[in-house]
């Protein structure tokens, strides 16, 4: 196996056919054919399924290309890290930004990249922060942000703040109290993330220890969707301050706080602890930390900084 026929392996794919992938790729149909029945000799498994209508990938090949993909992308960072050694950080970076950070955080950092790093273009890939640290362990992304400090082997995870979580109603449905137990919580119909949901895991973990059964009524995993639930006087929800600042601004919604100190979630800036990163991905992780502190200090971010002071 070589990085020729990884690429060609791409190229079907993106292709959807022998046919269109040799010219593509510049290399006879036969050549290119044989190309492929040898990586999946030398593999053990079929890789594509030959249909009339091209080159579909089976269960083993969509697997494959997850490796390949972080394969050539690891390539081509080694290349560019020598071109860019010494030289002012510039290329692409790809960052994750699980969807409450991405409300907050996103335009902050795309404008102080550009006033700071003018040659960097930064790639946001919003998702959840489970499938951001599946695209980070197998090369797809720089570096992301995620949530947790639990150890895994292929991550470095450098806390930044201590995100806290609260009840949020609408204004005719808020509690009596600005502060409430979690045993109070039951009182009020929820709409919630599923129980796959990282936020969900946590507020699970602080309510099942008390016994508290949750008056789940609905499971959204949209984070827009959950907040017009909420507007629109189905239930609760349970977030962040910071993935709901502008409808408390407005009076959409309503924040009340909750007494149970394990109601938070610890935000982190993850990095591969296996592939060296680029000159430009360092500099947007400095970039990155120091965003995030000044929006903390200035209350733009409702948390608590526990990462690196300013020097």
């Amino acid at each position: 196996m070589d990085l020729r026929q990884l690429r060609y392996f791409i190229g079907v794919c993106e292709a959807g056919s022998v046919l269109q992938a040799s010219s593509r790729l510049h290399i006879a149909q036969p050549a290119l054919s044989q190309q492929i029945a040898a990586l999946e000799d030398e593999l053990g498994i079929q890789l594509f399924v030959r249909t009339s209508r091209g080159m579909l990938l089976t269960e083993a090949g969509m697997l494959f290309r997850e490796h390949v993909d972080g394969i050539l992308t690891s390539v081509q960072r080694a290349r560019q890290a020598m071109r860019d050694f010494g030289a002012t950080p510039h290329g692409e970076v790809a960052i994750g930004l699980p969807t409450t950070v991405a409300l907050v955080a996103a335009v902050p950092l795309l404008t102080a990249c550009r006033a700071r790093y003018p040659e960097i273009r930064l790639k946001l890939i919003e998702a959840y922060s489970g499938h951001l640290g599946e695209r980070l362990q197998t090369g797809r992304l720089d570096l992301s942000i995620l949530f947790g400090e639990d150890k895994e082997p292929e991550l470095h995870k450098l806390p930044l703040l201590d995100d806290r979580l609260v009840l949020l109603t609408t204004a005719q449905q808020r509690p009596r109290r600005k502060r409430i137990a979690l045993e109070a919580l039951p009182d009020w119909p929820l709409v919630l993330p599923g129980q796959g949901h990282g936020l969900r895991r946590i507020i699970d973990a602080a309510c099942q220890p008390l016994g508290v059964q949750l008056q789940v009524v609905a499971e959204i995993e949209s984070l827009g969707s959950v907040k017009k639930a909420v507007m629109a006087g189905i239930g609760g929800t349970i977030l962040p301050m910071s993935a709901v600042a502008q409808e408390l601004q407005s009076g959409q919604l309503y924040a009340t706080e909750l007494q149970d100190l394990s109601m938070l979630r610890r935000v982190v800036c993850a990095t591969s602890s296996v592939r060296p990163a680029t000159a430009a991905a360092k500099a947007v992780q400095e970039l990155l930390v120091e965003v995030l502190r000044g929006m903390v200090e200035r209350g733009e971010w409702p948390g608590s900084w526990v990462g690196p002071e300013a020097s």
